[in-house]
């Protein structure tokens, strides 16, 4: 079933990446982000501030005047504000939890009416919802999100399915920012020792469009760390 979807934080990295395969697969593809990066792609382009109504807004209005059915939701938008928790501020607790968290939850419950049935969201979670040392507010955010996607399957079942992707360590410009002997730690303790693709987190939010027999799940794609400390 082709049709418009919705895919936050769509101007880069992971999200730009589920852009470019969902559109492959002949859906339109309304991107929304808060940066200027989306005069790069070829997605239907809205660039708002989803903390914002007026952001959620606009990207409701948009998908409002495709001529076509919405059929799927991915809520990819995210921030990190990483600290120790003695150095963690309020400001930076509310910002991660304001956009990876809210967002995807204010923006949810806007599109949700207007999804067609057999119709699908996709939260992206992240492995660091188990817990990640010094990422206590982005962990906070990302165990919401997986909260949010069991609570919602349950609530827009059956006509929609609701499932979250958390990937691990994936080879984008927020992960190449880490220091590279740091990040080399992490590649160590990864059993399939690389990072991962963005295309392929993308491959996986395609497959969970299709219709199926899964809702309420989390799907972790981190190479094995899953199954590691």
């Amino acid at each position: 079933m082709t049709g418009a979807v919705v895919v936050t934080g769509a101007a880069r990295g992971i999200g730009q990446a589920i852009g470019e395969r969902l559109q492959a697969e002949g859906h339109t593809v309304v991107g929304v982000d808060v940066g200027d990066g989306l005069a790069e792609t070829t997605f239907e382009p809205v660039q708002v501030d989803l903390t914002d109504p007026a952001g959620v807004a606009a990207v409701s209005k948009t998908v409002m005047e495709l001529d076509e059915p919405l059929v799927a939701l991915v809520n990819n938008a995210g921030i990190t504000r990483d600290a120790r928790l003695v150095n963690l501020t309020e400001d930076a607790v509310e910002a991660v939890l304001d956009v990876n968290l809210g967002a995807a939850y204010h923006l949810s419950q806007t599109l949700a009416p207007d999804l067609a049935p057999g119709g699908s969201i996709v939260n992206l979670a992240s492995r660091a919802y188990l817990g990640n040392f010094g990422q206590f507010n982005y962990s906070m955010s990302k165990g919401g999100v997986v909260g949010l996607t069991r609570a919602m399957a349950l609530e827009l079942a059956p006509n929609v399915r609701v499932n979250a992707i958390a990937p691990g360590l994936i080879a984008t410009e927020m992960s190449m920012a880490i220091p590279e002997d740091i990040r080399r730690k992490m590649v160590d303790n990864i059993p399939l020792g690389r990072m991962g693709e963005p295309a392929e987190v993308a491959d996986l939010v395609a497959w969970l469009l299709r219709p199926g027999y899964i809702t309420g799940h989390v799907f972790v794609i981190g190479g094995g760390r899953s199954l590691s400390r």
